[in-house]
């Protein structure tokens, strides 16, 4: 069935009010976020109000492609620091991306263990909750606020406490240069230690990652070509005891690797479930152990795990007790129909999301199937 779609803010809060049930929110499509229900589209809410490169601010309506977002950054020196995992590749979609699903999914690649996460980015919002309210909350500068801070809790909620129309965001000037230092030969528990050390130097690494197929580990550095230069050398002194054989990527080459590396494209084609698990560096070995996974790949110095599982596993039971979470991106109805896609919350954080849901959706009309998501 062909989704509604919405362009106006007006418009949607009619449509959310005049609902007689469950709404299926969806901008681009690609990240898999939509609920069960009438499909509902915010696409046509698009374009870019207001940018602001002295500022470092820029304010888009929801459905504006990602594409154009990254467009305009680029044309001033500047982008989206927390980079944004594209989907498309892993769940085999056509659809395009928009900067209301990256907020919507709090969605952050490599470099948030550097940077922070893409809810670290959000200025201010305004959306139209399950009542059909049009709320805004937040502004152009970051600063606090009285009662929910509504911008934290709308990014990674999945549509599921209200419908996003704008966000308001922070961008960053993109570096002179970048390199990535490779290690290659390490087992798993080597590239961990090796990870750890990299990111408790003071070289400023801004991404760690270990591909155990090829024995992999990329550390990668940003910043003026002679810092960077310098930070290279530091750290390939720094790490020559771990015995792996080691080599720089340049810039292009550089940047090709960990878009590779956030866009999870060593799983896209192969056959499986995958799934993202959110731990402890120091647990993300057993982890990967204990998942008995096809394939395997560490991001963010080891605190995430992608895993490639067999059609129907239940990771979460195999895995048992640890600090964490998994998470399904892309599974078969199998695995659908046995896991539900989040980690289940304790007691307390249920009570909270079930509080928050009745507040701002009492009907339980958005994502109803990502409630749990906030």
């Amino acid at each position: 069935m062909s989704a509604t779609e919405v362009t106006g803010e007006a418009e949607l809060a009619e449509a959310i009010r005049g609902a007689e049930g469950p709404l299926s929110v969806q901008g681009g499509n690609t990240r898999g976020m939509a609920g069960c229900g009438a499909a509902l589209s915010v696409a046509g809410l698009s374009g870019i109000r207001l940018y602001e490169p002295g500022a470092l601010t820029l304010v888009a309506q929801a459905g504006t492609p990602l594409s154009e977002i990254e467009d305009a950054l680029a044309a001033e020196g500047q982008r989206l620091a927390f980079e944004p995992m594209d989907h498309r590749a892993l769940l085999g979609g056509s659809g395009t991306p928009t900067i209301g699903g990256v907020f919507a999914a709090n969605i952050s690649g490599p470099r948030r263990l550097s940077v922070g996460a893409a809810r670290d980015f959000l200025l201010g919002v305004r959306f139209v909750d399950g009542r059909g309210r049009i709320v805004k909350n937040g502004g152009r500068v970051m600063k606090n606020v009285t009662g929910y801070d509504l911008v934290k809790l709308i990014a990674g909620s999945c549509g599921s406490l209200g419908v996003l129309t704008e966000v308001a965001l922070k961008v960053m000037p993109v570096p002179e240069t970048s390199a990535t230092l490779c290690l290659a030969g390490l087992d798993d528990h080597k590239a961990v230690k090796a990870m750890a050390q990299a990111m408790r130097s003071p070289f400023e690494v801004t991404g760690a990652a270990h591909d155990p197929a090829r024995r992999l580990t990329l550390l990668r550095l940003e910043g003026f070509a002679p810092s960077v230069r310098y930070r290279l050398d530091r750290l390939r002194a720094l790490l020559a005891p771990v015995g792996a054989d080691m080599r720089v990527l340049e810039a292009e080459e550089s940047e090709a690797a960990w878009q590779e590396q956030r866009d999870v494209t060593a799983f896209a084609k192969a056959p499986g479930d995958v799934w993202r698990v959110h731990c402890r560096p120091t647990e993300a070995v057993e982890i990967a152990n204990r998942a008995a996974a096809e394939a395997h790949l560490f991001d963010w110095a080891g605190g995430l795990v992608w895993l490639r599982m067999a059609p129907g596993t239940d990771l979460r039971a195999r895995l048992g007790n640890y600090e964490g979470h998994a998470t399904w991106v892309r599974a078969a109805a199998e695995t659908r129909a046995a896991c539900a896609r989040e980690q289940p919350a304790s007691p307390g954080v249920t009570r909270l999301r079930a509080g928050l849901r009745a507040q701002f959706d009492p009907r339980g009309i958005l994502n109803r199937d990502r409630a749990g998501q906030p």
